[in-house]
């Protein structure tokens, strides 16, 4: 064997070396590279080539196409979470001529006055001709009178190239409205709402409806819902079925009275939702008054929807 043939035979197990060497890093970063898919969603975690950290998360668009073959779509536990308020359109003037033309703010003609006019706000919170009715009495802590829905299941059906779908599902609605002023509900028939002469830490009305809604949705991408503008309007129709009051107060302590509180028993709702991605919110508003007389407050709700289409 020559000099030649000795230095080529070198070189090939140098480079067989190199490659094999190659190989067994590439087989290590692998390895120091963990992937793990749900459902739709790839989520890679680990070390590179060079030893520096990797997160990555992205969708499968295969995993999206083997999903639009279903027309019909569950999602299990969508939650809202957000803020209440509502709009008041209840006669306070009428009513604050009414207190004043009868002093005790009572009588048999306005207690059968079960209507959304003066004498029927004026039946509901009645007030003295020295305290007439005003419209800062309601005024929430919109902070504090918070909205949580849980939709105990979402369905989306397919209409056209599920770009055009029609979403309906079955929750509870759970509704804070957190008082600023020092007003209190007597339970009974016909309800009333005072003036109270405490100061609460606390004042709070809770009215929780088992509802339906039904809405129609545009989703702009369906093989790729991380980059899809998704749109729904509709309608959502509920009942109440439970109400109570909450007041925390240094005279009284923590009180709680359980009663429908001359609340109305349905409720209707324009609902609707907007987002991108998985970000999407959420508005819902009343279009029957929150009190079944007196009061004409029509309630709504706007926050963040989580799990949803």
């Amino acid at each position: 064997m020559n000099f030649f043939d000795m230095k080529c035979k070198v070189l090939r197990y140098l480079l067989l070396l190199l490659i094999v060497s190659v190989g067994a890093k590439a087989q290590i970063a692998d390895s120091l590279v963990e992937t793990i898919q749900i459902k739709g969603l790839i989520i890679m975690k680990g070390k590179d080539t060079k030893g520096k950290r990797i997160f990555k998360v992205y969708n499968d668009t295969a995993y999206a196409r083997e999903r639009l073959k279903k027309n019909l779509q569950t999602r299990w536990f969508v939650v809202d979470l957000g803020f209440n308020n509502y709009i008041d359109r209840s006669d306070y003037s009428g009513a604050v001529a009414l207190s004043y033309y009868a002093p005790n703010g009572v009588s048999d003609v306005y207690n059968k006055s079960f209507t959304y006019s003066a004498a029927g706000l004026n039946t509901l919170a009645p007030r003295g001709g020295s305290a007439p009715l005003t419209p800062s009495e309601f005024k929430l802590i919109t902070g504090k009178s918070i909205n949580v829905n849980i939709w105990l299941f979402q369905q989306r059906l397919n209409i056209y190239k599920h770009k055009l779908n029609l979403i309906y599902a079955l929750g509870v609605e759970m509704n804070n409205y957190r008082f600023a002023r020092n007003i209190t509900y007597v339970p009974g028939y016909p309800t009333q709402i005072i003036r109270d002469n405490v100061n609460f830490s606390k004042n709070k009305l809770f009215a929780e409806y088992l509802s339906v809604p039904l809405m129609l949705n545009f989703n702009s991408n369906p093989a790729r819902p991380s980059r899809a503008f998704k749109m729904g309007m509709g309608v959502m129709g509920g009942y109440l079925v439970k109400a109570r009051t909450k007041q925390i107060s240094r005279e009284r302590g923590k009180e709680k009275k359980v009663d429908e509180f001359n609340l109305n028993k349905w409720k209707l709702s324009l609902t609707g939702d907007v987002g991108y991605g998985p970000f999407k919110l959420y508005g819902n508003f009343a279009l029957t008054p929150l009190h079944d007389y007196g009061l004409e407050q029509y309630p709504f709700s706007i926050g963040i929807r989580f799990n949803s289409f």
